[in-house]
């Protein structure tokens, strides 16, 4: 526990989290362009994005329990080199084969900063500065994921798609000169233990068969996830994030944390997609106006942490996710006709919610579980996020086939709205 609060490791919680979300997200727009320079289809040039997300969610889990065991600032140090490296390998890239390996490594360090960032953040400052303090990383990271496409575009009409992945070393280097000259030297950086590097191995051949169905209709391999998952639930390495979950508090927060971040990902598809398609407003408008979102989130992220500093996580997070629900479920009465200004005020509850939310519910986490898991706490509710983004526009895709993929997306908002709701009351009983 910190005597003083040392702001600049809170700054760095930030930047990992900002690069780290902005990785994740910048890619997707670059795909096609990858996929011309190397000659590929579609579905192989995405494994560009599936690689680096498989890592990260693979390897929450086993890296929390790792650092659990090893210095907090060497690890970071080696993470932030890691990160910085493997983006130039991606942007040196000679082949997609290399490209995608890259990307795989570049993931791994990511799945370390998304873990270590809350944590970082949460030690930096005194107990009566947590809540400001854990706002930084929540909502520099969601930011991120939202300017990607933003930034993107204008990087890859001046310089092509290698550019993108040279966009985040500036901020590393920022992060890396900040860790090295403010964080104190404890603990050494030690080998995952095979317990480790075993769930991380069952991880993979967990989720790689699920994404491998989704990208190529390869549906024959699930049982094989099945059998790596159920391994990997028999294990010891499975132990600490069974017992978390099932306690009623840590596990309602991190069923929370899941049910609003499929909300924000199916709100966020769904938006994009009816004002272009629907709509037919341009690219740029559609950005302005979920840019609204954005605005919101950041401005209120302070004050979220500032409420929790002074109410308490529970409270500030439960009233968070109030505004967020509220916010879409003002989306549904728009029926199939939108205008830009109708919805971005809409966007801007939601966004002032999730900016309230962020950061109490990752200091709600992570002082719900006992201080020894307090890395596994928050290597857990990045795994909630972490899915939720990926789950939800996939159910709000569903909902939308499932409605004739219409001028109307009302069903996936629904959905996203439901989700939102369940949140709330999950927080309301943790």
């Amino acid at each position: 526990m910190s005597t003083v609060d040392r702001w600049p490791l809170v700054a760095v919680a930030g930047l990992a989290s900002f690069v780290a979300m902005l990785t994740m997200n910048i890619v997707n727009l670059g795909l096609p362009d990858i996929a011309r320079s190397f000659a590929v289809s579609p579905g192989s040039a995405q494994w560009v994005a599936l690689g680096y997300q498989l890592s990260v969610v693979a390897l929450l889990v086993p890296v929390g329990r790792w650092l659990d065991q090893v210095g907090p600032r060497a690890a970071l140090l080696a993470a932030l080199t890691g990160f910085t490296v493997t983006g130039l390998s991606s942007a040196l890239s000679p082949s997609l084969a290399w490209l995608i390996g890259s990307r795989v490594a570049q993931g791994i360090f990511a799945a370390v900063l998304f873990v270590l960032m809350p944590v970082v953040a949460a030690r930096a400052v005194r107990p009566q500065s947590r809540g400001r303090a854990m706002s930084v990383p929540a909502t520099l990271g969601p930011l991120g994921a939202v300017v990607g496409p933003s930034v993107g575009g204008p990087l890859l009409d001046a310089f092509g798609w290698r550019s993108i992945f040279l966009v985040t070393i500036p901020f590393c280097a920022v992060a890396f000169l900040l860790t090295w000259r403010h964080a104190a030297a404890a603990g050494a950086l030690r080998a995952p233990d095979r317990r480790t590097l075993l769930d991380g191995v069952l991880a993979a051949a967990t989720l790689t068969p699920v994404l491998l169905a989704l990208t190529f209709g390869w549906w024959f391999l699930l049982p094989l996830a099945i059998a790596a998952f159920t391994l990997w639930l028999r294990g010891s390495g499975s132990r600490p994030v069974r017992e978390l979950v099932r306690a009623p508090g840590p596990g309602r927060v991190v069923l929370a944390v899941l049910a609003l971040a499929a909300a924000f990902g199916a709100m966020s598809y769904l938006v994009v997609q009816h004002l272009q398609r629907a709509d037919g407003i341009s690219a740029t408008g559609t950005g302005l106006t979920v840019l609204a979102f954005s605005a919101a989130m950041a401005a209120f992220g302070p004050i979220g942490g500032r409420l929790a500093d002074r109410w308490g996580p529970r409270r500030s997070a439960i009233t968070g996710a109030v505004l967020t629900a509220t916010g879409l479920l003002l989306l549904l009465p728009l029926g199939t006709e939108w205008r830009p200004a109708d919805v971005a005020w809409r966007l801007v509850i939601a966004g002032a919610g999730m900016g309230l939310y962020g950061g109490p519910v990752q200091l709600l986490a992570l002082t719900s579980a006992p201080a020894e898991r307090m890395n596994t706490a928050g290597a857990v509710v990045q795994l909630g996020r972490s899915l939720g983004f990926t789950v939800g526009p996939a159910l709000a895709t569903t909902a939308w086939a499932w409605s004739g993929h219409g001028p109307n997306v009302l069903a996936g908002l629904a959905l996203a709205a439901a989700a939102a709701c369940s949140a709330v009351l999950l927080l309301v009983r943790s």
